[in-house]
């Protein structure tokens, strides 16, 4: 258990700092003299990181020990929050966010096969939720907190709460993480071996699209509670804490579905999350029945990353760190493509509900690509069974 929430305590901190600098855009446009969409630059340079970064440490640190490369990762990210704190110019911050968003993926990654590792027979699942827990966790407590503390002190005293959180995650990776044994070593050639399976590919599809309809709605949640809903401004923290609830309530859900059959449970995910996205197009009209729908949209979202994050780590084999790490970054691709889609079709006119249909399309269209990917999963295991006969 300790091992689990150090592991944990880093994803708290990512978490946190992923989407603390949405809250204070406004605050760090003024600050820096410029507009809030160039502001928004700083969010991308941080999926960015996590989309290079992930691929490229996990091949690259392959043969590094697994509890030397959580606790690099999490310097790493310290450092970069600390630059975020520093940074003189908004091309400097800009800087700061990629650096910061680099060790995320890969993170996520070893800390998952980590989790994996140490869990008992059966609780794989569960384990990797454990970890996914503190993603979840952050958007209840770190992110309000956060953005509490940047929109009363100062945005930078945002990140310098994140750097603390960093520092404490490293202590408590030396102090109650083993030394990981038990995890294969291998190589880059082998870790980048992933990226030629099937199965591989096509589960990191389903999570770049089939994830991207929460996001849709998250990005735009703001403005839909209180333009649609007709909720006051002052209540849309409260939802916002009811939709991280949503996500830790999800993860858990996950996790227990998952370890009794990961396939169904990634089915179940996204077919739940592509009817309450597509219910709440109507819900989003009633300020109560918006507060339930954020809270099942959150749940929805976040049952479905224990489900790909075991499964990525079955069909790898031996590239189980980079399969793991692939991961976050399919998922920040979701999050780029359902903000944008999302705010597509509110300029097109469409309305601040719009997003949470396109939200449902998306995740149907996640549904049947991971149907396709378990037909060829089934067509490529029959293939092999008559090779073995014919041998």
């Amino acid at each position: 258990m300790p091992a689990m929430l150090a592991l944990a305590l880093g994803g708290f901190g990512i978490g946190t700092t992923e989407f603390v600098t949405m809250g204070l855009l406004p605050d760090i446009a003024r600050a820096m003299g410029v507009s809030e969409p160039t502001a928004g630059h700083a969010v991308s340079a941080y999926a960015l990181g996590v989309v290079i970064g992930a691929p490229v440490i996990a091949a690259l640190c392959a043969r590094v020990s697994r509890k030397k490369l959580l606790i690099a990762l999490m310097a790493a990210f310290t450092l970069g929050n600390v630059a975020t704190v520093l940074a003189p110019t908004f091309h400097l911050l800009v800087l700061a966010r990629f650096v910061s968003g680099l060790p995320h993926g890969a993170y996520f990654g070893v800390a998952s096969l980590a989790a994996a590792t140490l869990a008992p027979v059966g609780q794989r699942a569960k384990a990797v939720a454990a970890v996914m827990l503190g993603l979840s966790a952050a958007n209840v407590v770190g992110v309000p907190l956060a953005t509490w503390l940047g929109q009363h002190l100062g945005w930078r005293d945002a990140y310098v709460v994140v750097a603390v959180i960093g520092l404490a995650t490293i202590a408590a990776l030396i102090r109650y993480v083993p030394e990981l044994t038990g995890i294969t070593m291998t190589n880059p050639m082998t870790e980048l071996g992933a990226l030629r399976r099937p199965q591989v590919l096509l589960t990191l599809l389903v999570g770049a699209i089939g994830f991207g309809g929460m996001f849709a709605v998250y990005t735009y949640i703001t403005t839909t509670l209180t333009g649609v809903a007709g909720m006051s401004a002052g209540l849309v923290p409260v939802v916002l804490m009811l939709f991280g609830v949503g996500m830790v309530v999800g993860n858990i859900v996950g996790g227990v579905l998952a370890d009794k059959g990961v396939d169904r449970a990634i089915y179940a995910s996204m077919i739940g999350m592509a009817v309450i996205l597509a219910v709440f197009v109507a819900a989003a009209h009633n300020p109560y029945t918006a507060a339930i729908g954020a809270f099942l949209v959150g749940a929805t979202g976040a049952s479905l990353a224990p489900g790909l994050q075991t499964r990525l780590m079955d069909v790898a084999h031996e590239a189980q760190t980079l399969a793991a790490a692939l991961n976050h970054a399919a998922l920040n691709i979701a999050n780029a493509a359902g903000a944008w889609l999302g705010g597509a079709v509110i300029a097109a006119g469409f309305g601040y509900t719009a997003p949470a249909m396109v939200g449902a399309g998306l995740a149907v269209v996640g549904v049947v690509l991971f149907a396709i990917t378990i037909a060829v999963a089934r067509r490529d295991a029959r293939l092999v069974a008559a090779a073995a006969l014919v041998a």
